[in-house]
């Protein structure tokens, strides 16, 4: 059975309120027809619930863009994976590459985060990918790897079948480069054999991998069009409904 296409929009720290409400409303409005792919955004937390409301009735989800390890306690500052099913979301993106670059966060703080959202029955996006010294020393599939067992380190068949694997080359992400279908075929076909290893050949054709790296409406189509590609993680695109709603039509095509 094919994988059921899935495209999330990071909007990342983007929008006022008004902004927001008004790009989602664009975005459930241009999705609505394309009903063979499943849709979230991620707005900023302080949106959360204001995006929520317009969400209401609609087949698009709300992912959030972190989540504390913490249930609860003395953190200032961080959100706790209650309070996001609380406000309305179904997803939450974990060990995104500026959260490991920019706040230190390791492959075992992203399995910490993977095991409190699988409990609160928040479904994660959890993200991997190389850097361009990385990419260029031939350590892509190294580092991957190490990304991939160390966040999905004691995960059971069943929880990793909740999980999507996002493959997001660093030096792609905001650069206006992208990582060729072919490049990132490569590596997403790698990954699932990574899973395979992890849960069996069952769980590793039934995960949905996507790729994060300057998806846009011009590229999405053939990046879509590989085999291991099931959807995207979308940044900057996503904060333009027109392109963002054009990039889910491109997944809709691949079904």
């Amino acid at each position: 059975m094919p994988r059921r296409p899935f495209v999330c929009g990071n909007w990342k720290m983007n929008t006022s309120i008004r902004e927001a409400q008004g790009l989602v409303t664009d975005v459930v409005r241009g999705t609505t027809v394309l009903r063979d792919v499943d849709v979230a955004v991620a707005p900023p937390f302080v949106h959360l619930s204001a995006v929520s409301k317009k969400l209401d009735d609609s087949r698009v989800r709300l992912c959030a863009q972190n989540v504390h390890q913490a249930e609860k306690g003395a953190f200032t500052g961080e959100v706790a994976a209650p309070m996001l099913r609380e406000v309305g979301c179904a997803h939450v993106i974990i060990g995104h590459s500026e959260r490991r670059a920019y706040f230190d966060e390791s492959d075992d703080l992203v399995n910490e985060k993977i095991g409190v959202a699988l409990a609160h029955r928040l479904d994660p996006i959890v993200c991997v990918g190389e850097t361009l010294d990385e990419r260029e020393g031939g350590k892509t599939m190294e580092v991957v790897e190490r990304q991939v067992r160390g966040g999905l380190a004691g995960l059971s068949a069943e929880d990793l079948s909740r999980v999507t694997l996002a493959y997001e080359p660093v030096w792609a992400i905001g650069t206006g480069k992208t990582a060729t279908p072919e490049q990132a075929q490569e590596v997403h076909a790698f990954i699932r054999g990574l899973v395979a290893d992890l849960g069996g050949a069952e769980v590793a054709d039934g995960m949905r991998l996507q790729y994060g790296g300057s998806v846009k409406p011009d590229n999405a189509e053939a990046l879509l069009a590989q085999p291991d590609i099931d959807g995207a993680l979308v940044g900057g695109a996503s904060l333009d409904a027109s392109a963002f709603v054009a990039i889910v039509r491109a997944a809709s095509a691949r079904v």
